[in-house]
């Protein structure tokens, strides 16, 4: 991997800097061609990283500021009174070209506003989708936008969604031909309104998407397809609902164990194969939604991310900065333009 430079906004987020601080420690060792902008309130960061080892550290160029956005701040409030917060100027290195990615677990509307904003979208692109990748019974991921932010999607985007999600899962999980699919209260294609109808159709018709149809919200997970496309508001439910469930399955199974002696035992027993199956199901591990169709990498962590959590988004935009995903995903749309429109 050639020498790549990211901007982190270490100041946003629930947890503050101490988790950014970490999981940057963990960074260094893991992608050692990688450069790291950390940007945030200095007598905050240097204690937390002379704690770390890391003061001076030669791939670590620390940038004061006393600005934050706060998780309560209002997106265009942002845009006009926080010239200075730790993450515009995150996203700016990267508009800059000081920087090929940047992260940050701070207010999610705020650092969409910014993003786009500063690096403006792809030229063809829409909308950008914010997308992140999941688990599925398959044993590998698959990758489901739009998140949040686009509530309310036309068929167009829906398509150019498609578009963008099989490049990002063709360049950065090494699937071949993605199987790219719609999100939709049904398979048959008379169901669901007339913007998911319509999108369908114009995915069906590309030569190039591997399009599959509509699958249900049951499928989200079997591996039946490596991208699948709906619009922010279904999106955002749908993870939110997941996530409520991975926690109640797992709260359920710890009470389990812990109310019988044998259950007790028999868990030790099997030790190692329930913590192979959590590392695999563990949320933290696909922590980072990126920013998709901008003309930099742009990746959200979760704002109450652990510091393995904010490694993964770490190790997310590592993964899309080197693999060039925004020239990548210019490419698949401008021939897509040429040939479907």
């Amino acid at each position: 991997m050639s020498s790549l430079t990211l901007a982190l906004d270490a100041m946003g987020g629930d947890r503050g800097p101490a988790v950014v601080v970490a999981a940057l420690s963990r960074a260094l060792h893991s992608f050692p061609n990688v450069h790291f902008i950390l940007i945030g309130d200095a007598n905050e960061l240097k204690p937390l990283l002379q704690q770390e080892k890391l003061f001076e550290h030669p791939r670590i160029t620390l940038e004061h500021t006393d600005e934050v956005i706060e998780m309560t701040d209002k997106p265009g409030q942002c845009l006009r009174s926080k010239p200075k917060a730790s993450m515009r100027i995150a996203i700016e290195a990267v508009a800059d070209n000081r920087a090929q990615a940047c992260v940050s677990a701070g207010n999610t509307g705020a650092l969409m506003a910014i993003a786009y904003l500063k690096l403006k979208t792809i030229p063809g692109v829409i909308r950008p989708a914010l997308v992140a990748p999941l688990p599925n019974q398959a044993g590998g991921q698959s990758f489901l936008l739009d998140l949040g932010a686009n509530p309310v999607c036309d068929s167009d985007t829906l398509f150019q969604f498609g578009v963008m999600g099989s490049v990002l899962a063709r360049e950065v999980a090494g699937i071949e031909n993605p199987k790219v699919a719609l999100l939709n209260m049904g398979e048959e294609e008379i169901k669901g309104h007339d913007t998911v109808r319509h999108a369908g159709q114009q995915l069906k018709a590309s030569s190039h998407i591997n399009y599959i149809g509509f699958i249900e919200g049951n499928d989200i997970f079997s591996g039946r397809a490596d991208v699948i496309v709906c619009d922010g508001f279904s999106g955002n439910v749908a993870l939110k609902s997941c996530e409520g469930m991975a926690r109640l399955l797992f709260d359920n199974l710890q009470k389990s164990i812990k109310g019988h002696w044998l259950s007790r035992g028999l868990a030790w027993l099997l030790y190692k194969r329930f913590k192979k199956s959590w590392e695999w199901l563990n949320p933290d591990q696909y922590n980072g939604a990126s920013l998709l169709g901008l003309r930099g990498v742009v990746m959200k962590s979760h704002g109450n991310a652990s510091a393995n959590a904010y490694f993964s988004a770490i190790r997310q935009a590592v993964a899309e900065a080197s693999t060039q995903l925004p020239e990548r995903i210019h490419d698949r749309v401008e021939a897509v333009l040429l040939d479907d429109k």
